[in-house]
């Protein structure tokens, strides 16, 4: 009998050893575990880099990353040093291959993009754009996107323990860059979170508040507790979902007894009163499934948290294989006890080509991954269409391939197009990468 496609191997999470980089050779146990340690001593810029890597990295990555820096970043640098410990480099290596093997490494691709990682030809897609999703044109106040019937997405802050170089929300989430000049919420906080409740209590069609940002875990916890309590006194509530990376890339805040502490506060409340209280992080890569990782989630569910779930994105050199996909997934449901959920395309924002696949790349990989998990335990990949909204990849209701755009219909009406009559007949368009068209679409593009 011939092998499986896929060989499933049972792998021990691994914490890398962050002393090998020069510059935390001598940082301890305690303190890497530290969640205002992690904070204090995030990379910000590339001086900030170079005094944690020494001389591991050669002068030809450092001028690579400027080059992005300056052009083509829409976000600006921010890892924490958990993240930047997932960039999993023998640093045995000598500078030229230590520096080829973090430039090959899946967890830097999205982190901390370069400029020779982005698509020479066409780096941005021409329909590509800053609020590729339009969720600010779907605020009913300020920060809360009334997007779907029955659910709204609650923006809380505008910041985020890290920055991802894919960020869908980099029209508004981070520090400006020399490219992006970023938007900024107004409100004070403390007013925005009354109006979204005042909404919320007007509006009982709503049963499931996604808390997010940036990410939730940049709100201080006495005011994210206020506002979750809140918002299950609202009857007509029945999901709420924090939506934080930051159980992934900064696993030592949700370790924080105050934190654990106040979480069970919140899912006790939450389970007295029928709701489902979930957290909903983000990882792409299996690297970025270590102990500690782990650990946040167990943290969580022991305070009482229904379900710890993920919604990872589809990228390009990251994890675009069902290989990639299925030990991502063995990783978070079997290791760290989170639930695979969905994995989004790539949103079409500004110079993203080279992470975005191909619709039907996508469904190719849906296709490949099924049969290897529970089926509850079996991500969705799904395309986030303008204006219509998260879709399966194989639901487009007409797909031209030459030229690489799909055709999407909605079943729903939007606050922004509730008097029109012709919003569920109609069909909207979304563009594959035209680096994954045949040469006559190429040519068609570069001619329209």
């Amino acid at each position: 009998m011939t092998g499986q496609p896929h060989e499933y191997v049972r792998r021990e999470l691994v914490e890398p050893d962050w002393r090998r980089f020069p510059g935390w050779a001598h940082v301890t146990e305690a303190q890497w575990r530290d969640a205002q340690w992690q904070r204090a001593h995030c990379v910000k810029n590339a001086k900030q880099l170079g005094l944690v890597a020494g001389g591991l990295l050669t002068d030809r990555f450092y001028d690579d990353l400027a080059a992005d820096q300056e052009t083509f970043a829409t976000m600006s640098m921010l890892l924490p040093p958990h993240v930047l410990n997932t960039m999993a480099v023998d640093a045995r290596l000598t500078p030229e291959a230590f520096t080829e093997a973090f430039l090959a490494d899946p967890v830097r691709r999205y982190m901390l993009p370069v400029a020779s990682d982005r698509d020479p030809l066409r780096p941005s897609h021409p329909h590509s754009q800053r609020d590729s999703l339009h969720e600010a044109e779907m605020w009913v106040v300020e920060g809360l996107t009334h997007r779907y019937p029955t659910k709204v997405l609650a923006e809380m802050v505008s910041t985020c323990p890290q920055y991802c170089g894919h960020c869908t929300r980099m029209d508004l989430v981070g520090n400006s860059t020399p490219l992006i000049d970023k938007h900024k919420l107004s409100l004070r906080p403390v007013d925005r979170q009354d109006q979204m409740i005042d909404y919320l209590k007007k509006t009982p069609g709503v049963r499931d508040v996604v808390v997010s940002g940036g990410d939730v875990a940049n709100v201080p916890w006495p005011q994210l507790e206020s506002f979750v309590l809140r918002l299950l006194e609202i009857e007509t509530v029945r999901d709420v979902r924090l939506a934080t990376k930051a159980l992934a890339a900064l696993p030592q805040h949700w370790l924080q007894p105050r934190v654990v502490e106040g979480l069970e506060r919140v899912a006790r409340t939450a389970s007295q009163r029928g709701v489902n209280l979930a957290i909903h992080t983000h990882v792409n890569h299996v690297q970025s499934v270590t102990p500690l990782v782990a650990e946040a989630a167990r943290a969580a569910l022991g305070a009482g948290v229904r379900d710890v779930r993920n919604q990872g994105v589809l990228m390009r050199g990251v994890n675009a294989t069902a290989a990639d996909l299925l030990d991502l997934c063995f990783a978070l449901q079997g290791e760290a006890n989170i639930l695979p959920y969905y994995f989004y395309m790539c949103d079409m924002i500004p110079n993203a080509e080279h992470w975005r696949v191909a619709v039907w790349e996508a469904q190719e990989l849906q296709h490949a991954i099924m049969g290897y998990l529970p089926g509850y335990a079996t991500p969705r990949i799904v395309c986030d269409v303008p204006y219509v909204g998260k879709r399966w990849v194989h639901q487009p209701a007409e797909y031209d391939r030459e030229l690489g755009i799909s055709y999407w219909t909605k079943n729903y009406r939007t606050g922004i197009d509730s008097e029109d009559p012709g919003v569920l007949d109609r069909r909207y368009p979304y563009y594959d990468p035209i680096s994954t068209l045949g040469e006559s679409g190429q040519k068609w593009w570069e001619d329209t």
